[in-house]
């Protein structure tokens, strides 16, 4: 079990939050390095189109319905519904519409997804403000980082879910920068938002429980109303992130490890975009299935008498058969080895409901054991180890591996993919034309002048 690092005294605890806080103020676009640059472009962007297509689930379709009814008028974009809405209730629907799919940005060493819980906010709050595309890019930039950097130096329990928790530190430290908090501001900031998270379950993906998509637009909501509270003058806690990060949400808690090489290190350029809507840690599993038909070519699924799977903790966690909705569908190795199996890819028909209720690819399912190998679970975040062996009913056999997941930084997907996910994902809803358009806007935000202009122009 860790610990908070009691080396350091009281005010030496608290020195790191004026040093987050003091980078969350002072870091401009010059310190970027081009690789983080063109990170936060990707993570603006690619959520645009994620956030859209999951507007459109019939969950989404009965929440928006109830929720504008009653909602401020205002001009932040509700993707994927051509209507617009106050800044807070955008950034809560938005928020809560991109995890539905499951193809949204995240982070391993951020322990999470940064990027949904920080851009909804940040894009309504823009749009409101008038802000340039320079201001909404860095105030991503710095509240992704600061928020992953919180994280990261929290050793989080397992059974708590990343979403909701320390995303809201994201969305609120990219209020504060977009409203432009002083220092002082900025450390109250910090200390009020992160009491307001959310104590979340990662059972929830487990059971498949579709509650778990609120987290995330709870995080865009809260992060924005922490804001709203120190501008009337609420305050927080002393060290807020030592109080919730080492006593309640988390095992231990280390200050020193949130400002580890501040400004040099970003974990931002550590993140991954997903191409598969599943679970990440499916993904690694995945990828073992492309290595092994690489040399296999096609199998015929009635000849497979059993999947075997090794994998680190997080993936075998995610071994149940079972599954009976279409989101819990993504959050399951068997299910997704044996739809992508029966139909060949893995786009988003192979989790809709009419897969789940197929029998054939659930008897697939069930013939997939899943089980972890301790050494890989060490090798994890640095290494994504997977093995697959397919052992067919005469008694042949298929391996394939994974080492580290297509998507990570060391292992990234190529611009022509992430263009051709944001075209797929965005011209359904928005045309093919005005999907181009917003894209090849986003790749050079830090361009464009007022963000709120930019916007009127994009009926989304």
């Amino acid at each position: 079990m860790g610990r908070r690092d009691s080396s350091l005294g009281s005010e030496g605890r608290l020195s790191y939050l004026r040093e987050l806080a003091g980078f969350a103020c002072r870091t401009r676009l010059a310190d970027l390095p081009a690789n983080v640059l063109e990170r936060a472009r990707w993570v603006i962007a690619d959520s645009l189109p994620v956030i859209a297509a999951g507007m459109q689930q019939a969950q989404m379709q009965a929440l928006l319905k109830r929720h504008l009814a009653g909602a401020a008028r205002g001009t932040a974009w509700v993707l994927g519904t051509r209507r617009r809405a106050g800044a807070l209730d955008a950034a809560l629907l938005n928020g809560t519409a991109g995890t539905w799919l499951e193809l949204n940005e995240g982070n391993l060493f951020a322990k999470g997804h940064p990027g949904i819980q920080v851009v909804p906010a940040a894009v309504a709050l823009a749009q409101e403000a008038s802000a340039s595309g320079e201001e909404l890019l860095m105030a991503v930039a710095v509240g992704y980082e600061l928020g992953s950097r919180i994280s990261r130096a929290a050793q989080v329990k397992i059974s708590v879910h990343p979403h909701g928790t320390w995303g809201t530190l994201c969305a609120a430290v990219a209020t504060g920068r977009l409203k432009g908090f002083d220092e002082r501001q900025m450390l109250e900031l910090i200390n009020v938002a992160t009491t307001m998270g959310m104590a979340t379950s990662r059972q929830t993906l487990l059971d498949g429980a579709t509650v778990r998509n609120i987290f995330t637009g709870h995080a865009g909501y809260m992060g924005m109303m922490a804001a709203r509270l120190v501008e009337c003058g609420f305050t927080g806690e002393k060290d807020s992130p030592a109080s919730v990060y080492g006593k309640v949400l988390s095992d231990g808690f280390d200050p020193a490890k949130a400002v580890e090489n501040l400004g040099r290190e970003w974990i931002l350029a550590q993140g991954y975009f997903k191409l598969h809507p599943t679970g990440r840690y499916v993904h690694s599993v995945i990828d073992a299935l492309e290595d092994l038909l690489s040399r296999s070519g096609k199998l015929e699924t009635g000849s497979i008498a059993r999947i075997e799977v090794k994998a680190y903790r997080l993936a075998a966690m995610l071994a149940g058969k079972r599954v009976t909705s279409s989101f819990g569908a993504r959050f399951s190795v068997p299910f997704a080895l044996a739809t992508i199996l029966h139909h060949g890819t893995s786009g988003l028909g192979p989790f809709e409901q009419v897969a789940v209720d197929n029998a054939a690819i659930q008897a697939l399912a069930a013939r997939v054991d899943v089980k972890e190998d301790e050494g890989y679970t060490a090798r994890y975040p640095a290494e994504q180890v997977c093995d697959l062996r397919i052992v067919l009913a005469s008694g042949q056999v298929h391996v394939g591996r994974c080492t580290v997941t297509k998507g990570e930084s060391s292992k990234p997907h190529q611009p022509a993919e992430l263009e051709a996910k944001f075209m797929q994902l965005g011209a359904p809803t928005w045309g093919e034309a005005a999907t181009r358009s917003l894209l090849k806007g986003c790749l050079k935000i830090e361009e464009v002048r007022d963000f709120s202009r930019f916007s009127e122009g994009f009926d989304l």
